[in-house]
């Protein structure tokens, strides 16, 4: 299924003493650039959290965010020392007794010393079981924000590749026209210019000119990348890069039949084309 590259998803998991949040965010880009954000405390789980969203999400600027907050209704995970507390205190009225004007200091100040507040070591193989699996919930509802997002951008292409399909028909039916239009115009203006004109070389050149002027093969090609656009976007897997190819063809053809336009109707048609593939482009540039 077609995805987009543009989405947000989020979701919080409790293990032990901690609740942990994952952010996913990402945007258009043309390869697959990760960056994760982690906490010091679980950074040592890094390199399998870009393997595990490697695996998942082939392109685009993906941004994985991780952090912690205490959970309140576990086991605390901060313990005082109370044996290194007496040490200290004793320590300190030691201390005191030999200077002329000790000062105060606070509970803060004895929390802060190394080796009285001592935390609780969690089971790291634990702990990066539950950020994988809290990981993997994350990119299963972000995938789902892609595919809803990349849902919307197949119809929108769909519909602008019937349009064209339109446009293409209404060109084909008039080139005719045009074509013995312009073989009529040349006829009478020779016929101006020239008293007895050369018929055989007129012919030649008209032969020249409605070969310089004919735009079927232009047509039969925009024909040809609009089905082929339609195809793509049946398929499984990435296929921005394919779709944003065929864009680029399909504006080169419609080009081409701007320039050799010689009608008002087929000039407004070329116009029409190319109004259509630039929008198509625009939301190419956000399919995985």
């Amino acid at each position: 299924m077609i995805k987009s590259m543009t989405a947000f998803a989020s979701k919080e998991l409790i293990c032990d003493a901690l609740i942990l949040n994952c952010e996913l965010r990402s945007v258009n880009h043309r390869y697959c650039d990760i960056t994760v954000r982690l906490p010091e405390k679980i950074r040592f789980c890094e390199s399998d959290l870009r393997s595990v969203i490697n695996e998942k999400i082939k392109r685009g600027k993906i941004e994985c965010v991780l952090s912690y907050k205490t959970n309140a209704d576990s086991e605390p995970l901060l313990a005082l020392n109370i044996a290194a507390v007496d040490q200290l205190l004793e320590l300190t009225r030691t201390i005191a007794k030999k200077m002329n004007n000790p000062q105060a200091f606070s509970a803060f100040e004895v929390l802060n010393y190394p080796g009285v507040l001592q935390e609780r070591q969690m089971d790291k193989k634990l702990l990066k079981a539950a950020i994988v699996d809290l990981v993997n919930q994350t990119i299963s509802d972000f995938l789902e924000v892609r595919e809803r997002e990349g849902e919307k951008l197949a119809q929108m292409i769909e519909t602008r590749c019937q349009k064209m399909q339109h446009f293409v028909k209404a060109a084909k039916t008039r080139m005719p026209e045009v074509l013995k239009n312009l073989r009529n115009k040349i006829h009478d203006r020779i016929q101006e210019l020239i008293s007895e004109p050369d018929f055989d070389r007129l012919e030649q050149e008209m032969v020249f000119l409605t070969q310089k002027l004919d735009i079927a093969e232009e047509l039969d090609r925009l024909e040809t990348h609009i089905i082929e656009v339609l195809r793509v976007l049946k398929q499984d897997g990435p296929i921005g890069r394919r779709l944003d190819f065929l864009m680029q063809e399909m504006n080169r053809e419609a080009n081409t039949l701007g320039s050799k336009s010689a009608d008002k109707e087929t000039t407004k048609i070329s116009i029409e084309l190319k109004v259509l593939i630039e929008q198509m482009r625009e939301q190419v540039q956000n399919i995985e």
